[in-house]
């Protein structure tokens, strides 16, 4: 899939207008809903192949966070061949109470995936645990950064930040 018909396909299939509030607790006019993308195979597959073009030979695993980086995650490991770990928005109550599922070891340089950035806050938790973990972040991707401060609070918190989308890309003139 092109760059553009992936721009196509996220737009028709995930662009809702109306009035929105976001995780980040600001109104939007617009939302993008990921799990309208995340859930057709061509568009999870073409994103799959665009975030593994950001595995860099020193990156040793996936990370995605839950619920929406799950499928983001699998989809760049089934594409680059490299193991892959969900990262827990909070820890089970039951189980083995881990805040990460899968395997990851100290010394591994990790590519996180995530779905839309806003303010960045979901990401950076995420971030920090696999740092707490003895890992290194090499990178945080997104699918579209909605330009509402991800990559300013991302980078200010350490890491590197790139999108594979804007909401400029998706043709989305509102600010807010």
């Amino acid at each position: 899939m092109t760059r553009e018909e992936l721009i196509k396909r996220i737009k028709e299939t995930a662009y809702l207008e109306g009035d929105f509030v976001l995780r980040s607790g600001k109104r939007s006019k617009y939302y993008l809903d990921k799990y309208l993308f995340e859930t057709c195979p061509d568009i999870l597959k073409a994103l799959g192949s665009e975030f593994a073009k950001h595995i860099t030979d020193d990156v040793t695993l996936i990370a995605g966070a839950e619920l929406g980086g799950v499928a983001l995650a699998a989809a760049t490991a089934m594409e680059s061949g490299k193991n892959w770990v969900i990262i827990r928005n909070s820890k089970k109550g039951y189980g083995t109470g881990k805040m990460v599922e899968g395997v990851l070891k100290a010394g591994d340089v990790v590519l996180l995936v995530e779905d839309i950035a806003t303010t960045g806050g979901q990401v950076v938790e995420a971030a920090k645990i696999i740092t707490d973990a003895g890992a290194t972040v090499k990178k945080i991707v997104c699918v579209i950064d909605r330009k509402q401060g991800a990559e300013e609070n991302i980078t200010e918190a350490g890491y590197t930040f790139e999108s594979i989308l804007t909401k400029d890309d998706l043709g989305i003139k509102d600010t807010n």
